[in-house]
């Protein structure tokens, strides 16, 4: 399986490196784009047997799978560079272009494509990566769902719910780290160095996030068990919502959700 990803800026080399790094397709399966030679060379010095070049059609011609990761200005230039054959599976990173957008750009009808939207945390498996599918067979879809689960965790959903979705996910790890920033603050106005605070914020968070991912519990369960009564925690929690800190989060969601 050749795939071809059009694009080495932070999500496309950030997916590159996360393909390189997982076991469904090899380094010199991939072939990687970009206009400029010095990012290629980078993922090159990791990764050496992946295959780099400037020129698309080359990157393009022979792959099985292509993966549009360039802004989304640019996708109808490049997809009329590239010209994708009905055989090949077009997998668009552009947020905001939907199927019938990028069908109606496609040299021929019938194809399969593949939206995804992947969050900055794949540079480090990490990532949640939201994933649609048009004209595509049951097969081809796990294919895609498995590849992007070795770089983290991926869903299939509908493209209608995209646009929340991403809201929760792409956008949302800037929330969750906006926390982590604002935690790590107070940590230093209470006498914990900046760098000693952050660490022991982002753990807690990550702990937080494990205990629903394997327990598939509540969040109202888990924060239950640590509220004592008439304990310091309940009273912590009382005074985020005084400040409305549920419905704070609440409109930034919905706010940047297009």
């Amino acid at each position: 399986m050749k795939i071809a990803i059009i694009g080495a800026g932070n999500m496309g080399g950030a997916i590159a490196r996360g393909l390189c790094k997982g076991l469904i397709v090899k380094p010199e399966e991939i072939t990687l784009t970009n206009r400029s030679v010095a990012k290629l060379n980078a993922i090159q010095a990791e990764f050496k047997t992946i295959n780099t070049t400037c020129n698309n059609i080359e990157a393009a011609q022979n792959a099985d799978i292509i993966i549009l990761a360039i802004k989304p200005w640019l996708i109808k230039e490049v997809i009329e560079e590239i010209k994708p054959t009905r055989e090949q599976v077009v997998v668009s990173v552009a947020a905001g272009i939907d199927f019938e957008s990028l069908d109606a750009m496609l040299p021929q009808s019938g194809n399969t494509i593949f939206r995804i939207i992947p969050n900055t945390a794949i540079s480090l498996q990490e990532s949640l990566t939201l994933i649609s599918s048009y004209n595509a067979t049951p097969e081809q879809e796990q294919l895609i769902v498995s590849i992007f689960n070795e770089m983290g965790m991926a869903m299939l959903i509908a493209e209608k719910q995209m646009s929340a979705a991403c809201s929760m996910t792409s956008s949302g790890i800037a929330y969750a780290l906006k926390y982590i920033q604002a935690a790590t603050q107070a940590g230093v106005e209470l006498g914990i160095y900046p760098h000693e605070g952050m660490r022991m914020v982002a753990q807690s968070l990550k702990g937080a996030a494990e205990l629903i991912l394997q327990n598939e519990t509540h969040p109202s369960i888990e924060i239950d068990k640590v509220c004592t009564p008439g304990g310091y925690t309940i009273k912590g929690i009382n005074t985020l919502e005084s400040y409305r800190f549920t419905t704070a989060i609440i409109e930034a969601i919905k706010s940047s959700c297009s």
